[in-house]
């Protein structure tokens, strides 16, 4: 069985706080002194659409 697909539609503004609040949220785990594998993928995924 294939999964579903979702797409999202955010204007400049959602994309640029999604953006912000993951990369706050990486500079956390790395203060914490945790492995920031997760969220490193999801930065460069948002990254990458525009």
């Amino acid at each position: 069985m294939r999964k579903r697909k979702y797409y999202l539609r955010l204007t400049d503004a959602e994309h640029h706080l999604i953006l912000q609040c993951l990369l706050e949220y990486r500079n956390k785990l790395i203060a914490q002194g945790k492995y920031t594998d997760g969220v490193d993928k999801l930065i460069v995924k948002f990254s990458k659409v525009k």
